[in-house]
């Protein structure tokens, strides 16, 4: 076994919290295993702190899993992924959810998302890949699914030395499969949706429209397979406008939208330039929602990313009518809580309306964050009233 010496207070940190040991904060290793293996970190003086997964062909040297000695088997895979699966039932996830958070369920590395009878997972660290066996067979035990299909088709893998990987790792059929979303009936594609498969951490955000949609003319923007546009609908809005730049992602939302009943009218373009094409024709709606892919994935870029974040939630302004709404997303992690804000209140004020903040959300409760990891906060959502 690997036994990993910290430099001096570098164990405060995992202490409180944070799950990873970076190479740089490394003072010696003692002792050979194989990558991926289980390694014991020790604080500079010798004191046990916990164990984890070691890789040395990542930045990311060790992914700390207990802060006991315990075996990494089976049977701790079977209590981990069950404790985390209690969480979301007792908190009233039942359908669709994700089961497992990675870090912030103390399995680093992992996802698991239920889609009605189905599971997808990602193993996103090789510590995880290694023991991809044990832990399917621990979801097919706690879970019984019709199948259990793999998205490790991330690029972060290729930081752990892995390669990009799909398909079925249990079961199989189609891989288009039904789901109840809010009571709305959705179709998800395992294979080639978005994350896993669709974005279940908007499930309460989009469910949350319902206070201010009724008898609203919505613009729904970036609307990905149609979740906000579906709640729009079912909450009683006037009209739904669906706009992505994907054609396939709108053949979703139209197939969802027949599937419940709903009219649901599709644009498919590119958001920044229909925002202005709309302000030209002096267009105006009740409610527009700006849910936009990641604009940044590095530290590095979040200026940029600002620049236009900011520039979509401007245009986005001046198309709500007065006493309307907007609903405003950013899932980049990099872009901070206090960033976002900011942004938000730069875009009002350049905007020329006046505006106020209504609510300010995160991701659902089965994306909570664990203290000490503050980096998994990445979904903000503002909803502002325009007066």
């Amino acid at each position: 076994m690997y036994e990993i010496i910290l430099k001096k207070n570098e164990e405060k940190r995992i202490l409180n919290g944070f799950p990873w040991v970076y190479a740089n904060e490394v003072s010696k290793i003692l002792g050979k295993d194989k990558q991926g293996s289980i390694a014991k970190v020790c604080a500079y003086d010798g004191k046990f702190v916990g164990i984890g997964f070691i890789n040395h062909l990542s930045k990311i040297l060790v992914r700390i899993v207990s802060l006991k000695e315990e075996t990494i088997d089976k049977n701790f895979f079977f209590e981990r992924i069950k404790t985390a699966n209690d969480f979301r039932l007792e908190t009233g996830y039942s359908d669709n959810y994700r089961v497992v958070f990675g870090e912030s369920d103390f399995l680093p590395g992992l996802i698991v998302d239920k889609y009605g009878d189905y599971l997808s997972v990602q193993f996103l660290c090789l510590g995880m890949d290694v023991r991809k066996t044990e832990i399917i067979e621990v979801l097919t035990e706690i879970f019984n699914p019709k199948g259990i299909y793999e998205r490790s088709d991330v690029s972060v893998r290729e930081k752990e030395g892995l390669a990009k990987v799909k398909g079925w790792l249990y079961g199989g059929g189609e891989t288009v499969v039904p789901i109840v979303e809010n009571g709305i009936k959705m179709l998800v594609d395992l294979e080639n949706g978005q994350k896993t498969g669709y974005f279940l951490d908007q499930k309460e955000n989009r469910d949350n429209v319902k206070y201010y949609v009724k008898d609203k003319t919505v613009l729904d923007c970036f609307c990905n397979v149609g979740g906000f546009s579906l709640c729009a609908c079912k909450y009683g809005a006037k009209e739904v406008t669906a706009c992505d730049v994907s054609e396939l992602a709108l053949d979703y939302v139209n197939k969802n939208a027949e599937l419940n009943g709903f009219k649901v009218n599709t644009v498919c373009a590119d958001v920044f330039t229909l925002l202005r094409d709309y302000r030209k024709e002096k267009r105006k709606f009740g409610v527009v929602i700006l849910d936009p892919p990641a604009f940044t994935k590095s530290a590095d870029t979040v200026k940029d990313a600002c620049k236009g974040y900011k520039d979509i939630n401007i245009q986005g302004l001046k198309l709500v009518e007065k006493g309307g709404y907007l609903i405003t997303c950013s899932c980049s992690q990099h872009l901070t809580v206090p960033l976002f804000l900011n942004m938000i209140n730069e875009s009002v004020f350049e905007s020329g309306v006046r505006a106020k903040l209504v609510e300010f959300r995160t991701q659902g409760k089965d994306h909570s964050v664990l203290i000490g990891t503050e980096q998994s906060l990445y979904l903000k959502v503002a909803i502002l009233k325009v007066l």
